[in-house]
């Protein structure tokens, strides 16, 4: 709900997504979410009997990993003091760094606590989504995919584990676009590809079939409309002919993004159709 001052006109109300940004209301709840998750957590900050509780491990973990520091750089002091220390220097880190090494720092705490914290992932995608940040966790990767309907339909196919190729194919597609560092959309499109020719071949009942077999089968048995059939085989022998993207030797100079974001939801709208027709 709107505040009485954004109803009456009085104070802007937050309606373009924060992408390549952040601003202070979203880095401010997203260092609140993780207070609520760790800092103010009982045993965090200190143990039993007001030893040094889960900060210490935690802290030389970030140190070691995140930051690429020395883990004796970390502040030093009495037990009774030392974990605040430590936290107010994470807190320096977190308010002066870049927006984006901001989401770095939450990828990693993700990556490397989310198991032990299973709220954490629900925790800052519910903030992600009420500050409208342009960015979401999905399958545990967070990615640029604003859409909300695109996002559970990626989200609904990687949950899925009947078929173990197809979702390893996915798995790898959205890690090599959401790759911030070093993305790599030539393979991250091969990935969707081949996941789609996976699940045909599920469906096709033939475990040594190309995509193209697989689809003419799945056409032959009414599961496959002519029109979807010859979209799908228009893309396939795209990334396949001699300059496609999978024999291609030098990198396409306008293959970005755009491309392989193309290809990922795409091929999972295909594959989800494809699941549709199983019997």
């Amino acid at each position: 709900m709107k505040s009485f001052s954004e109803r009456q006109g009085i104070k802007q109300v937050a309606d373009v997504v924060q992408v390549g940004a952040m601003n202070d209301a979203l880095r401010n709840s997203l260092w609140n979410a993780l207070d609520s998750v760790f800092w103010s957590a009982e045993g965090f900050m200190f143990g039993r009997h007001n030893t040094e509780g889960e900060i210490n491990w935690f802290s030389r973990i970030l140190w070691s990993d995140y930051l690429k520091l020395p883990v004796d750089s970390r502040p030093d002091g009495a037990y009774h003091n030392r974990p605040g220390r430590i936290l107010a220097s994470i807190r320096e880190y977190f308010f002066s760094c870049q927006w984006s090494e901001v989401y770095d720092l939450i990828q990693f705490l993700v990556d490397n606590f989310g198991k032990h914290k299973p709220r954490l992932v629900n925790t800052l995608n519910h903030i992600l989504q009420r500050e409208l940040a342009g960015y979401a966790f999905i399958d545990g990767i967070l990615v640029d995919i604003t859409d909300p309907q695109e996002k559970q339909m990626l989200a609904e196919a990687l949950a899925d584990t009947r078929f173990a190729p197809v979702k390893t194919h996915l798995e790898r597609a959205l890690g090599l676009l959401a790759d911030r560092e070093e993305p790599d959309y030539r393979n991250s499109i091969k990935e969707s590809i081949s996941a789609v020719e996976a699940m045909a071949r599920v469906v096709s009942g033939n475990q040594k079939a190309t995509l193209g077999d697989a689809l003419k089968v799945l056409e032959r048995s009414g599961h496959l409309h002519q029109s979807l059939k010859d979209g799908f085989s228009k893309l396939y022998r795209y990334t396949n002919d001699a300059d496609g993207i999978r024999h291609a030797m030098l990198d396409e100079p306008g293959l970005g993004q755009a491309d392989a974001k193309y290809f990922l939801l795409s091929c999972t709208s295909f594959i989800n159709y494809l699941k549709a027709n199983l019997h």
